[in-house]
C-alpha cells in the first residue's frame, strides 16, 4: 500500500490554526502556547532547508514532545465542567483534536526523514541504535584480497652510511 504523499507546509499549517485556536481561551497556561510554537518554528525550518535531514528529525522529534507535554497540559488544567463557556470547550476541542492529528503528522514527518536520505536507526552520539557499517564491502565490487604489501607507496630504504 502506498503512502500518501503529504506536504509538510500542510502539516505545519493545520497544526498552526489548531494550536492558534487552542489558545483563544485562557485555560492552559503559557508554556502550551510556547512549546507548540517552537515546535511549529522548527516546521518552518524544515520547509526551508528542503534537504537538511537535521531540520525534518529535530521537527519529528519535537512533534513527539508535545504530544507527551500536551497530555500532561490537559490532564493539570482542563477545566471543570462548571466553568466550560463556548469559547473554553472550543479551544480545548481544538487543542486536543491537534493532539489527536500529532501521531499522524510524526508519520508523514518521518516518511520525509526516510526520503531526505534518514536512516531507519537514529544515532543520538554517544548511543549508537543500528548496525555498525564500518567495515561493510559491497558485493557487487569486491575488493581483491592483498597477500602482498604495496611496493609503490613503501618508504625508500634509508642512505648508506
Amino acid at each position: 500500500m502506498e503512502v500518501p504523499a503529504v506536504n509538510l507546509k500542510a502539516i505545519v499549517l493545520v497544526h498552526w490554526l489548531l494550536t492558534t485556536w487552542g489558545c483563544m481561551a485562557p485555560w492552559l497556561p503559557i508554556s502550551y502556547p510556547w512549546g507548540n510554537f517552537t515546535i511549529l518554528a522548527l516546521g518552518v525550518w524544515a520547509v526551508a532547508q528542503r534537504d537538511s535531514i537535521d531540520a525534518i528529525l529535530m521537527f519529528l522529534t519535537g512533534l513527539l514532545l508535545t504530544i507527551l507535554t500536551d497530555i500532561i497540559h490537559f490532564s493539570l488544567y482542563y477545566p471543570p465542567s462548571s466553568l466550560l463557556l463556548d469559547t473554553t470547550r472550543f479551544s480545548a476541542g481544538m487543542a486536543i483534536f491537534s493532539l489527536l492529528l500529532k501521531p499522524l503528522s510524526c508519520f508523514f514527518a518521518y516518511q520525509m526523514y526516510r526520503e531526505r536520505g534518514g536512516e531507519y536507526a537514529f544515532n543520538l552520539g554517544v548511543l549508537n541504535v543500528g548496525q555498525d557499517r564500518s567495515s561493510y564491502q559491497p558485493i557487487d565490487h569486491p575488493e581483491p584480497p592483498r597477500p602482498y604489501p604495496d611496493v609503490a607507496t613503501k618508504a625508500p630504504p634509508p642512505p648508506p652510511y
